[in-house]
């Protein structure tokens, strides 16, 4: 029987201007989901929903096997989260944080906590206003890494950090990962992050989740056709799911490379998708039907 870090079933949040509407997804336990689309396309409403940071209009979220409303507590002492832009007060010490939230932890590790501080160069005894956007980054990870969590929710973490230290964090996410019961939810635009470690791919469009799919599908499947109009005709549109037009030809995206390779034979280029190709030809007007 699967075990799953997450199951989201019938997920619903309306705002003034926006609605995220019955989203549905699970993840199993020791692999990590990335969460792409467009600004505004409720990345970041998904994963509150999931700490309970704001309240849902409809659906259930359950959090490795723990529902987030009736477990909350048990839950959270599980998960470790970081957001875009970390809110911790500026005029307090990174120490004086690290007082503060260790004891709301019971796996907390002091030393592993020591550790990360000295790689990613932090100071305990620095406010958390003198650090920049990336530091700032780095001390919520410390946090988030530094109590055994079983789930690792990551809102943009790698936004603002140099390639470097964006190398180094997938790393370190990599050997998190090597216990199999570790979980990881990474939303980025930073897709090519994605690909070096994600297991499943979740693509979300103005509120509504398009496809939830193995990356290794994505890899195999997928694949852009670029030539002139008259591929669109060629290529069955059953497995259409983008159209770019442009001054010099056309980009279809296709969840059926092989198809597509017969249907145009050398008529035009037809290449494997990259997660890239699939958000932008996904993100466009003209996509919506397709």
């Amino acid at each position: 029987m699967t075990e799953y870090a997450l199951e989201i079933s019938g997920l619903t949040k309306r705002h003034r201007d926006f609605e995220l509407k019955d989203v549905s997804l699970q993840l199993p336990r020791g692999f990590v989901l990335g969460l792409i689309g467009p600004n505004g396309a409720g990345k970041t409403t998904i994963l509150k929903l999931i700490l309970n940071l704001i309240a849902r209009d409809a659906g259930t979220v359950r959090v490795l096997g723990l529902d987030n409303l009736e477990d909350e507590v048990e839950m959270k002492k599980r998960v470790g989260f970081v957001f875009d832009a970390p809110c911790f007060f500026g005029d307090a010490t990174l120490e004086s944080y690290r007082r503060a939230i260790a004891p709301f932890y019971p796996t907390w590790d002091e030393d592993r906590f020591d550790r990360l501080v000295g790689e990613f160069g932090l100071t305990r005894r620095k406010k958390f206003k003198a650090l920049s956007h990336g530091m700032k980054t780095k001390f919520a990870l410390a946090l988030a890494l530094s109590h055994e969590a079983d789930l690792l929710i990551l809102d943009e973490p790698t936004s603002g950090l140099d390639p470097v230290f964006r190398r180094e964090l997938l790393d370190l996410l990599s050997g998190v990962l090597q216990d199999e019961r570790k979980s990881v939810i990474f939303s980025t635009h930073i897709v090519t992050d994605l690909e070096r470690i994600a297991d499943y791919v979740a693509f979300l469009r103005e509120g509504r989740l398009v496809f939830s799919l193995p990356q290794d599908e994505l890899v195999e499947s997928w694949g852009v056709v670029k030539g002139d109009a008259a591929i669109i005709e060629a290529v069955d549109r059953s497995h259409c799911r983008g159209i770019r037009r442009g001054a010099f030809g056309v980009e279809l995206l296709t969840s059926d490379v092989t198809a597509a390779r017969r249907a145009v034979g050398g008529d035009a280029i037809v290449e494997r998708a990259t997660l890239e190709d699939i958000m932008v030809l996904m993100a466009g007007e003209e996509n919506h039907a397709a």
